[in-house]
């Protein structure tokens, strides 16, 4: 029997009462598909509604096949390894003992010796160099998402369920992912923000309020495709606005046409020789007509106003985020930041960064790039004051603002307007809710807790009370597209694109690099960098 996954009629609500799903419909068969929607849709729900995780409040969740699933984050005990993660450490220790001579021959003839080469190919395969005895806690948040994909191509599932496989990962670690999806011929749902990974899938499926739409292709179709579903809605709600205006402007003729004919009925009776019986049907007939005018103008007004109402609730759901940065003035000669010789680690005589030296000038766009652990947040560090130099100088000549992959710029007990007040003390309240609503934090959602918010929420919040009053001349990202779905993304690059300060910027997505016009890179090594 083939492998599909079937969603029948299901529906969910989060623990706020707020429904994610009603009464969805959804299949899934062998094929890669990539699972996109904005931040807060229900993604990662759909992942762990499928997986088992929760269960469904109505509807039924069919699977034919096997599932192996990467989850966005996990726990780890202190001796976990790779074998362990693998499930092999058992089948890996008879293979030891059986190399010492100490097998017995039961476990002699249950022995897998192509095991280890098995395991080295599956790691081989997302790009990560370690042993099975290695421990999960000495690897990075990057090569641990790397080595749990390596121990699911291992168990060889029918279906990957992978949750954001990309966040966290250098560019060498995306690479690898990229290439293990484009290769993969088993099922495989994939939630990601990764437009390059999208590339590789065979078909998109989009949340949104309105319910799932599947979409044959991979990112580049399923963007057109969208480009033309918003042209016909915002065709279909410029119809429907008109449809409004004309029924409103018939009625009021209507109106206007049968005053007259009861004025000009009036003046006939007031003239006399109409006789009292005819006088009464008129005034019957006149009222009747009337009457039923109004109804008739009524249901028409009623069914356009209707129209044009679900037509903007269609836009809201498929207009995507808009940002529009205010100037900062910054002269286009003028140095924003230098750094001079600058040597700095952790524990002393181990630099994490060795010698560097490097300027920003005016309104440049720098991207720090490396592999992970080259010391790229490290450098923020020191740019930002939180870190000091062992040797060198480090000097910021303009005001700046740091947006860091946790947004601790933020206060967690605060709701997101008092956070923008507080950062941007000269907003009124009408320019604070204003920019909050440009980042889609309209009415109440301007007043929740951040302690509260998703993840992807939270870097919006985040980005909303940096960018959305005054930016500062120097604006520095350390990963500002993790967690971000990819509508916001686009958003903040096309505000990015426009802002005329200079930019600092830690990001492994290369499309995300290009799009804010990046034109210079220091890259970082193991210790070290080049411009």
């Amino acid at each position: 029997m083939p492998a599909s996954i079937t969603l029948s009629h299901i529906s969910w609500a989060a623990p706020d009462g707020r429904p994610l799903f009603s009464d969805l419909d959804l299949s899934f068969g062998a094929e890669r598909t990539g699972l996109v929607g904005r931040n807060g849709v229900g993604k990662t729900t759909l992942l762990k509604l499928v997986s088992g995780d929760i269960r469904p409040q109505s509807g039924t969740i069919s699977v034919s096949g096997s599932l192996g699933v990467l989850r966005q984050s996990v726990q780890i005990a202190a001796d976990e390894t790779i074998a362990d993660l693998f499930g092999v450490a058992e089948a890996l220790a008879v293979l030891s003992r059986a190399e010492a001579g100490e097998a017995s021959a039961e476990e002699l003839a249950s022995a897998d010796w192509m095991l280890e080469t098995r395991i080295a190919a599956a790691l081989n395969r997302t790009g990560l160099e370690a042993e099975p005895q290695t421990p999960l806690a000495a690897l990075s948040g990057g090569q641990r998402t790397r080595a749990g994909l390596a121990a699911l191509v291992f168990g060889e599932p029918d279906f990957l369920l992978l949750d954001e496989p990309t966040n966290n990962l250098d560019r060498d670690g995306r690479e690898a992912v990229i290439a293990l999806i484009s290769g993969w011929r088993a099922g495989a749902i994939i939630v990601s923000h990764d437009r390059e990974l999208l590339e590789s899938v065979d078909a998109i499926v989009e949340l949104t309020g309105l319910g799932a739409t599947r979409y044959g292709g991979n990112w580049s179709h399923y963007r057109e495709r969208k480009a033309l579903e918003l042209a016909a809605v915002q065709h279909e709600l410029a119809d429907a606005e008109k449809r409004v205006a004309e029924v409103a402007r018939k009625a009021q003729a209507t109106v206007e046409r049968q005053a007259r004919r009861d004025s000009a009925g009036r003046k006939m009776a007031a003239k006399g020789g109409i006789p009292r019986i005819l006088l009464g049907g008129m005034k019957e007939r006149s009222e009747t007509t009337g009457g039923d005018n109004a109804r008739l103008a009524e249901r028409r007004r009623t069914q356009a106003a209707e129209d044009a109402k679900a037509a903007r609730e269609k836009i809201e759901i498929l207009r995507p985020l808009s940002v529009t940065l205010p100037a900062t003035g910054l002269p286009a000669t003028k140095i924003v930041l230098m750094i001079d010789g600058v040597t700095v680690g952790y524990r002393p005589g181990d630099p994490v960064i060795r010698d560097l030296s490097f300027e920003m000038t005016g309104p440049e766009r720098i991207a720090i790039t490396g592999p992970n652990g080259s010391g790229k947040t490290t450098l923020l560090s020191l740019v930002t004051g939180a870190l000091k130099p062992w040797t060198g100088t480090v000097g910021v000549m303009t005001a700046f603002a740091m947006l860091d992959q946790t947004v601790s710029l933020l206060h967690p007990s605060d709701s997101i307007r008092d956070n923008f007040r507080r950062i941007n003390p000269q907003a009124d309240e009408n320019s604070c809710r204003a920019a909050l609503a440009r980042f889609m934090f309209r009415a109440d959602a301007a007043l929740q807790t951040v302690s509260t918010l998703s993840g992807g929420q939270l870097l919006r919040a985040g980005l909303a009370c940096v960018l959305g009053a005054a930016p500062p001349p120097l604006l520095i990202l350390d990963e500002p597209t993790n967690h971000l779905d990819i509508d916001s993304i686009s958003a903040v690059e096309a505000g990015l694109r426009a802002y005329d300060g200079a930019l600092l910027v830690v990001s492994h997505d290369e499309t995300f690099l290009e799009n804010i016009g990046i034109r210079r890179r220091l890259e970082l090594t193991a210790v070290g960098a080049g411009i």
